[in-house]
């Protein structure tokens, strides 16, 4: 507990928690919501093409999106550590946080597997799915939105005391 409150202490933590600046807090919210958007939005377009729901758009061109979903994991991944940090003590004492981290890591690990197995299969340059990546697609969905909501959440949901032998005092 001690460490996480030394970093909250920290000169650039109390600036990003405390300053009314719309430098601070609100830009690294705006960043992550906009880093959020470009990994999971896009993603989601990725997921519900290759769910058929546009029959007539080929899947494989899907795959110059990727860059973009590159680009918002890495945004998100600067940014949620600066939010992360600027408020140590209270969201790493949160489950909901804990549930967040591992949607977004499964979701990052189903990018990765998706390349691999869908855009990487012979079969899609014959315009055929491969047979997993409807399962996958629908992983993926779930992933993002669980994600999404116990990112929500965390706003609302407070730290649980006794988590990992933290106390509330």
């Amino acid at each position: 507990m001690n460490f996480l409150l030394w970093l909250e202490s920290l000169k650039f933590c109390v600036w990003v928690r405390e300053s009314d600046s719309i430098w601070a807090f609100p830009m690294f919210l705006f960043m992550h919501t906009l880093g959020m958007s470009m990994i999971a939005g896009v993603s989601g377009v990725v997921d519900i093409a290759i769910l058929g729901f546009w029959p007539r758009i080929p899947i494989k061109p899907l795959e110059r999106l990727y860059p973009l979903m590159w680009t918002g994991f890495w945004i998100n991944a600067v940014t949620g550590t600066v939010l992360m940090v600027a408020d140590a003590s209270t969201k790493l004492r949160n489950p909901v946080f804990y549930i967040k981290m591992c949607f977004v890591f499964a979701g990052v690990a189903l990018l990765v597997i998706m390349r691999k197995r869908i855009f990487g299969s012979p079969e899609l340059g014959q315009g055929l799915l491969p047979s997993n990546a409807k399962r996958l697609a629908w992983l993926s969905l779930i992933c993002w939105l669980g994600a999404i909501t116990a990112g929500r959440l965390l706003a609302y949901l407070g730290p649980v005391s006794g988590l990992t032998g933290i106390s509330n005092h």
